[in-house]
């Protein structure tokens, strides 16, 4: 699968900071303690419609650490999937009467359009669920087995049971645990399951339904497992971090994980289990079910500057649900203004004390609001001409910094 075009992120002076985030297992922040190469995956998007902000708010925040890693020296080995077959993308695809490869390459297109306008640094392997195909029915031929899974008619569920530490990464009960799982694609209700939590592996050929003819006959993947695969073959375990939304706490990343770790026998799949709040509007969580969205692609076409946009969703803490209002974006819009009047300025205050606090808030779990404030006092300094010096340099290297800390470009 293609990706989008790769950004150059400046280098900066000074000392770095080890980034420290939220890890939803441990319910605390915990430093990241990547080696040499830091490794992230994030779940992509399910490509039945536009990116709306929700999702833009996720891989902004995501975005956020690896130029956190990167600012620290490490590379980054980035893996992101696309799933490009599933229920919801068949049956939009059904409604509104295009093939639904079609859609998928269509609504795949405008979301790399979309990140490239907000200037997200690609992952370095983007990839299908269609390319993936024969991989996954490895995978769950080998955990059937072992014993991990059982054929039920034609599909394959994983035995949550086989797992003891079920449960560990999203700190859900059983009890919360199935409402969730049936409202977010789960099945707990079908007859003959052996546990009303186990998780779809493989969905035999149905009519009418894409199939591929595997190791494990003819069908198509389960959504989790899918993400457990493609990870676990371009990381390996003991990944960073693995993100997405606070939606995919569970039932996704709590499947995703323990299948990881059923074909692996290894423990845990990812250090740190990290989780974008989700954006709202009029009250309602942004969402396709709910047709309450706001496309980031609608926004470019009415002129809006990217730059103010990834402002305005950078604006509020990444694990915190927020208010789309109509207040974000010309507040982000005057802000950007502003920053980019001071950063042309002749001189301005010292930049290095600006760098040193925005490095010191973002490595502090992301906190944006912080680093941006300490820009916005530097450049009403600049602007007001208060300072009590002024450095030729120093407009340049604020920009260069909130280029490659927050991927704004002035």
């Amino acid at each position: 699968m293609r990706s989008w075009p790769t950004i150059d992120v400046p280098a900066l002076p000074g000392d770095p900071r080890p980034l420290r985030l939220y890890d939803t297992a441990a319910d605390e922040v915990r430093a990241t303690a990547p080696g040499q190469t830091a490794k992230i995956y994030v779940c992509g998007i399910t490509p039945y419609d536009a990116t709306h902000l929700g999702h833009a708010a996720t891989y902004l925040a995501f975005d956020l650490v690896q130029r956190m890693w990167l600012d620290a020296g490490h590379r980054v080995h980035y893996v992101q999937n696309v799933t490009d077959v599933d229920d919801p993308l068949l049956e939009r695809a059904a409604a509104t009467g295009i093939s639904w490869s079609e859609l998928a390459e269509r609504e795949t297109e405008l979301y790399r359009q979309d990140m490239t306008a907000l200037r997200v640094l690609p992952p370095s392997e983007y990839v299908g669920v269609v390319e993936s195909v024969d991989e996954i029915a490895e995978a769950v031929a080998k955990l059937l087995a072992d014993d991990h899974a059982y054929w039920l008619e034609d599909d394959v569920y994983a035995r949550t049971s086989t797992n003891g530490r079920f449960g560990y990464e999203s700190r859900y009960s059983r009890e919360q645990m199935l409402p969730l799982f049936a409202e977010r694609g789960g099945d707990p209700d079908r007859p003959g399951k052996r546990d009303r939590l186990d998780a779809l592996l493989w969905r035999g050929r149905r009519d009418g339904e894409p199939f591929w003819d595997t190791a494990v006959g003819a069908g198509r993947p389960g959504w989790h497992v899918e993400c457990s695969v493609i990870a676990c073959n371009r990381l390996g375990m003991g990944i960073d971090v693995q993100g997405g939304g606070s939606d995919l706490r569970f039932p996704h990343h709590e499947h995703s994980a323990a299948h990881a770790e059923a074909l692996s026998g290894q423990w845990p799949f990812a250090r740190h289990y990290v989780h974008a709040g989700m954006i709202s509007l009029d009250g309602e969580k942004m969402s396709k079910s709910r047709g309450n969205l706001v496309f980031v692609s609608k926004l470019r076409g009415a002129g809006v500057d990217p730059m103010a946009l990834r402002l305005a969703l950078l604006d509020g803490h990444y694990r915190s649900d927020r208010e789309w209002t109509g207040g974000r974006l010309p507040q982000a819009e005057r802000r950007l203004a502003s920053w980019r009047q001071a950063s042309s300025a002749a001189a301005g205050p010292d930049a290095l004390p600006v760098l040193d606090r925005m490095r010191d808030r973002l490595c502090d779990d992301l906190d944006t609001s912080g680093a941006m404030a300490a820009v916005d006092r530097w450049a009403r300094l600049t602007l007001e001409q208060t300072a009590d010096a002024a450095d030729p340099a120093a407009p340049a290297l604020v920009a260069r910094a909130v280029d490659a800390l927050l991927g704004v470009k002035l």
